[in-house]
């Protein structure tokens, strides 16, 4: 059986979502590398540039890092041309980008604003569609395109508000992308990940205590550590996965199969 010190040697790989070590797009990134993968990593705005930096730099100089703010499809195309340049290909790409306004994850669904909803939907949704599309053509030998997603997008979790409707609308989107690029042989999965301490988490109100409930409810009684993530993001983006297209994969402890 191949170790997985090799499952991903000779691909290369863009990563979409880094801000800082406790990501989830660094977990997955430093399981990518482990296993061999050559990759390519984007910051969104100055602010997030110099922490991008820093991490990217303990995989040695050379590796490309580049701006890119999803919402500007001038951006997306940038970076996929100069991922060709360096490149040539592009085998797997994980999109681990997600924002709502903080105002709209406080308070109730219903007072969404129409702009909050855009944004939600713009950033977090709509942009896997169009970094895919971006992607896809580099995407010579077939490749896999992982998203990350939250339990959020099917049930109700207090306080996720707008970000869990735009969760859903990744998920149908996951799906349509499969349809799409299958023929390329390019698969489309999400994974969704249980509580996580993040600093992105930790704009949502109550999140403490909800890593405490997930704790308590779930299967394993635990919460899930970020290098089991980089399991599941190395599954999905090797070999062993050339079957799977379109799914959601739950990396949550189990926490998703409870009713009460």
């Amino acid at each position: 059986m191949q170790s997985t010190s090799q499952l991903l040697a000779g691909k290369t790989g863009i990563v979409f979502g880094v801000a800082n070590k406790r990501s989830i797009a660094w977990a997955i990134a430093q399981a990518w590398a482990e296993a061999g993968a050559k990759l390519a990593f984007t910051y969104q705005g100055e602010r997030l540039k110099e922490n991008v930096e820093e991490l990217v730099g303990t995989f040695g100089p050379g590796t490309p890092i580049y701006p890119c703010d999803v919402t500007r499809d001038e951006d997306i195309a940038r970076v996929f041309e100069q991922v060709g340049k360096e490149f040539g290909r592009l085998d797997v790409m994980l999109h681990s980008v997600a924002f709502a306004p903080k105002d709209a994850l406080e308070g109730e669904f219903v007072n969404t604003s129409r702009e909050a909803f855009r944004i939600a939907h713009d950033v977090s949704a709509y942009s896997l569609v169009a970094l895919a599309r971006g992607a896809a053509p580099l995407m010579t030998n077939g490749g896999s395109i992982i998203t990350m997603s939250y339990y959020g997008a099917v049930k109700v979790v207090p306080h996720y508000n707008v970000m869990g409707v735009a969760k859903a609308s990744l998920e149908a989107s996951v799906r349509y992308l499969a349809y799409d690029l299958g023929p390329k042989k390019i698969r489309v999965n999400a994974i969704s990940a249980g509580a996580v301490n993040t600093l992105a988490a930790r704009g949502i109100s109550g999140f403490t205590a909800m890593l405490k409930h997930y704790e308590e409810h779930a299967p394993l009684k635990r919460n899930l550590e970020p290098r089991e993530l980089g399991s599941a993001g190395l599954f999905l983006a090797s070999d062993m996965s050339t079957a799977t297209t379109g799914q959601v994969i739950y990396v949550d402890s189990g926490y998703e199969i409870m009713g009460m």
